[in-house]
């Protein structure tokens, strides 16, 4: 699955207020001291996971950002600022992550990736950072909990529709959705890593009028794609919401979770 340039550049700034500084300052503690580390940011996007971590970590950096989208990848940093080299690769983490992650790395990052992908490659994800010895960071794993304000009567009918859309395929199987980032601790758990988690909510203000219309209408497509309920209610959902946004009256409150998980073990 791939998104749209602008979507992903329309959420980075709310994706970078979210994410949980306590988990980044766990990251950037573990690489604290080395001269120099390896990261591959896997389902890079745009370069999201780099713009964030780079200025947190002091070492000489080099960034391995993987992608399967390749439009994608020509839109990640084509320069890189002083010490710091980023180089591009193109792979389908479905089929080849193992190929993602051979070669040096001193830690694997992730954003926004986890809630689509099936049971079993993140049982495959887990196994194969623990094979290498690889922390790994990931970010912004929906879990979901959705809120707004003010309420409407049909709200909950199209969180629990959205929750069901989310579980279905996003290209690697059956999507863990909602129960991904608690699926994802007791991974990376099983196969002997500490883990330091906390929320990254998304928090849409009455002034994030532009956000919050994409996500209504993302939510809404979603709520007629299940089929779970009739579609006049959905549109009648929608204009509402959107009346709200216009307003100026409408807060959304999306729920995320992010963990740093490392290896107990010593190479």
């Amino acid at each position: 699955m791939s998104f749209s340039t602008g979507w992903l550049e329309l959420r980075e700034p709310y994706d970078l207020r979210a994410r949980n500084m306590s988990v980044i300052e766990a990251v950037a503690a573990a690489l604290a001291g080395r001269p120099s580390v390896t990261i591959v940011d896997l389902a890079c996007g745009i370069g999201s996971t780099l713009r964030a971590l780079r200025p947190r970590i002091k070492s000489w950096q080099s960034w391995r950002l993987v992608d399967n989208d390749l439009s994608l990848l020509a839109r990640t940093p084509q320069s890189s600022p002083p010490g710091v080299h980023v180089a591009t690769a193109p792979v389908d983490l479905n089929l080849d992550l193992e190929a993602a992650l051979d070669g040096p790395a001193d830690l694997v990052t992730t954003s926004a990736l986890l809630d689509l992908v099936s049971d079993e490659w993140l049982e495959r994800f887990a196994v194969e950072a623990a094979v290498r010895h690889l922390p790994v960071y990931a970010a912004l794993s929906y879990d979901g909990r959705i809120e707004m304000t003010p309420a409407d009567a049909a709200d909950g009918k199209i969180v629990a529709a959205v929750n069901a859309h989310q579980r279905t395929d996003k290209g690697f199987g059956p999507a863990l959705g909602p129960a991904a980032a608690k699926a994802a601790v007791e991974r990376f758990g099983r196969v002997g890593y500490s883990v330091v988690q906390g929320m990254s909510d998304w928090a849409f203000e009455p002034k994030d009028r532009d956000i919050q219309i994409e996500m209504l209408s993302g939510w809404a497509a979603a709520a007629r794609e299940t089929g779970d309920m009739p579609l006049p209610d959905v549109i009648g959902w929608l204009t509402r919401r959107r009346d709200l946004v216009v307003a100026g009256r409408s807060f959304i409150r999306v729920g995320h979770v992010d963990f740093f998980a490392w290896p107990t073990a010593t190479r």
